[in-house]
């Protein structure tokens, strides 16, 4: 890749992270952090409502050729857990649950659009 689409990339996922956040915000959630890092990894959004903090992961899709939990293999979400583990230890809200929640946004046709993946992975 070069450093030309490697920026467009990079900016095409800062504004999938961007319509996701305002999505939820929308929803009603409270947005606790925005690329927080700890514990080895990053979380693109923390949220919560009514007791449930879900751990948001934005994947920004311009293609069909990956499935989008496939693309979050096994080193991948070894480190959203730590990082989730690293901010609930930071941060010790009183939660009643904790989930992961990847949203997938369709970059082909405006407007996006966003499909939502609750629960996608468990971190057991």
């Amino acid at each position: 890749m070069d450093a030309a689409s490697g920026r467009a990339a990079w900016l095409r996922g800062h504004e999938a992270e961007e319509r996701v956040a305002e999505a939820l915000l929308r929803s009603g959630v409270d947005l606790l952090a925005r690329n927080w890092r700890g514990g080895g990894g990053e979380l693109d959004l923390v949220v919560r409502r009514a007791g449930k903090v879900r751990f948001v992961e934005v994947k920004a899709r311009t293609d069909d050729t990956i499935d989008p939990l496939e693309s979050i293999g096994p080193a991948k979400r070894g480190k959203l857990i730590s990082a989730a583990r690293a901010w609930l230890l930071a941060f010790a809200p009183d939660v009643d649950e904790v989930a992961f929640l990847v949203a997938v946004v369709d970059c082909r046709t405006e407007p996006w659009s966003i499909a939502w993946i609750d629960d996608a992975f468990d971190a057991g």
